[in-house]
């Protein structure tokens, strides 16, 4: 195990990187760095397993054959480099054909989760441009919602294909699996995300291809992704950690990745474990504690299989750690990121450096961390303030701002992340929460904006305020305040209502567990809404009900 001093003072990463990548960085293609390089080895790049049971096996020479096929189907239509073709699929080998097809003729992959509803997905397409929405049967009906939408092509049975649609398998059997990659700069996009805001729907941001450096990077020194590993990371493509981390990195470093295309579950889980001889596991806190919920049956269904465990998108328990050490014997780190930023702070797995119950960990090598006050004066150990990148001093850091071209994120050579963290005496940085609105449940992030927009859209509704209300099972859970019109009553039946309303619109994830009619919303006297308010009104519940249980 390499010492975390030493790697983290090594800054000669581009070189590094353009050895890495076989290659100088002015001349790069994604297809080629997570399929093309790997051909020779006769490795399996993926392992697929459905909800029945079924399962299969492609090597990274089959996918290269489809990927070609696919691309050709895209240079038909007239995309290439810098157009986007979205993603609307499941864990699927289609899902990761569309990718690396999109990837070979230079054109930009948008992922678009398949819980998503038709709100969510036009906002996200009108402001891509997409060329094209690869969609399956399951999610085809949902764009029949969206206005505007783009060309159509559907993995689907012959008796399900819509009319006006591209078939998947039909085009690809239709085309050659001969198609030369373009080779692109650095700095041009293959991926396109949307991040949640405050004040505002998802904003789009791009991907250049000199992140898939830093996305290796932290497989290698994070997660300790080692050849003889067998790696599956829960998180789904239709989200940055998955896209990232369990697509793009593991892949680009020739390693295979393995999918899962069901529900969640114990069973489903040991079952992929024990099947696919899984040592190296990676997911988010909320998955790890609805396992341990299982008690002695998740720890005797896998307990010796595992290597070492990764957890990322909100912060890991130290229960949850503990639990992982004495009933599994395995050691499981913590690890932040961002969709602008990838993982930037972790305790890794292939490092040595202390590790402290509570502490987000490190920076990852080729990232300078600080923390800075409200004068983004950088802060000493012991005070807390806002989580920063020095981009100066950080050659992985590969964000360069949204789409719109604004941002108040970047202040002098600094993001400010929106996160309120603490810098430790021995150098690691401990996650204190969110400094702004944006709600973190079930290891994903919601933008309330997003959420009250869609309340707001029912005729019932006048005004909402969305907050994350502290839970210890989801971290957080979305509830909703809502000013109703004047003639409509409040009732249980109108809370059902709205709620369905908001997860048929959005996603399953955003909708609000918790509704509450009031009749005002508190503002400042410009209108602004404040949602702190709200939000320390019900830790203030929360906690007289603790100490009320406490004393009865």
């Amino acid at each position: 195990m390499r010492d975390y001093t030493t790697a983290a003072t090594q800054f000669d990463y581009l070189q590094t990187a353009a050895e890495a990548l076989d290659g100088d960085l002015s001349a790069l293609n994604a297809c080629i760095e997570c399929c093309d390089r790997h051909v020779a080895s006769g490795r399996t790049a993926l392992y697929w397993e459905g909800r029945d049971g079924s399962s299969a096996r492609y090597s990274f020479g089959e996918l290269q054959q489809q990927a070609a096929r696919f691309g050709n189907f895209l240079k038909a239509q007239g995309i290439g480099p810098g157009d986007k073709v979205a993603g609307l699929l499941p864990r699927t080998a289609e899902l990761l054909v569309a990718i690396l097809g999109t990837w070979r003729v230079g054109a930009v992959y948008q992922p678009l989760f398949t819980a998503f509803g038709p709100k969510a997905i036009e906002h996200r397409l009108s402001n891509s441009g997409a060329r094209l929405v690869v969609t399956d049967s399951a999610n085809r009906s949902k764009l029949d919602e969206v206005n505007g939408c783009p060309s159509i092509m559907t993995v689907a049975e012959a008796s399900e294909q819509r009319a006006g649609d591209f078939g998947f398998r039909d085009q690809l059997a239709q085309q050659s699996a001969d198609c030369e990659p373009v080779l692109l700069g650095a700095d041009a996009p293959f991926l396109l995300m949307f991040t949640s805001g405050t004040t505002g729907p998802a904003k789009p941001l791009e991907v250049p291809l000199r992140a898939i450096v830093a996305f290796q990077g932290y497989m290698r020194d994070a997660v300790d992704l080692r050849p003889e590993d067998n790696f599956w990371n829960l998180a789904d493509p239709g989200w940055a950690y998955g896209l990232y981390y369990a697509v793009t990195g593991p892949l680009s470093l020739g390693h295979s990745t393995t999918f899962y295309d069901g529900p969640f579950s114990v069973e489903s889980t040991c079952r992929i474990i024990h099947k696919y001889a899984i040592t190296n596991l990676a997911g988010s806190p909320t998955a790890y504690r609805l396992l341990i919920a299982a008690g002695q049956t998740f720890a005797e269904g896998i307990k010796g299989c595992l290597r070492v465990v990764s957890s990322a998108g909100e912060p890991l328990n130290p229960q949850v750690i503990r639990w992982f050490a004495d009933n599994l014997g395995v050691t499981i780190h913590d690890h932040y990121g961002q969709t602008e930023l990838g993982m930037v702070l972790c305790n890794h797995h292939g490092l040595q450096h202390p590790v402290h119950l509570g502490a987000a960990g490190f920076a990852v090598p080729g990232h300078r961390i600080v923390v800075l006050d409200e004068n983004n004066q950088e802060l000493p150990a012991g005070q807390p303030g806002i989580l920063a990148v020095d981009r100066e001093q950080s050659p992985l850091c590969w964000f360069g701002g949204y789409q719109s071209g604004t941002t108040k994120a970047f202040v002098g050579k600094y993001y400010l992340s929106g996160d309120t963290v603490e810098l430790n005496a021995d150098g690691s940085i401990s996650f204190v929460g969110r400094s702004d609105d944006v709600i973190t449940t079930s290891g994903y992030r919601v933008g309330p904006f997003d959420v009250e927009s869609a309340l707001i859209e029912h005729p019932a509704v006048i005004e909402a305020a969305v907050i994350g209300k502290p839970d210890p099972e989801r971290t957080e859970l979305v509830k909703a305040f809502v000013v109703l019109a004047k003639d409509v009553a409040p009732s249980p039946e109108l809370a059902e209502t709205l709620r369905l309303h908001v997860r048929q619109r959005l996603a399953a994830h955003s909708y609000p567990r918790e509704i509450e009619f009031v009749t005002e919303l508190p503002k400042t006297p410009s209108g602004k809404l404040q949602r702190f308010i709200l939000r320390n009104q019900e830790i203030a519940k929360q906690q007289a009900d603790a100490a009320h249980a406490a004393s009865a």
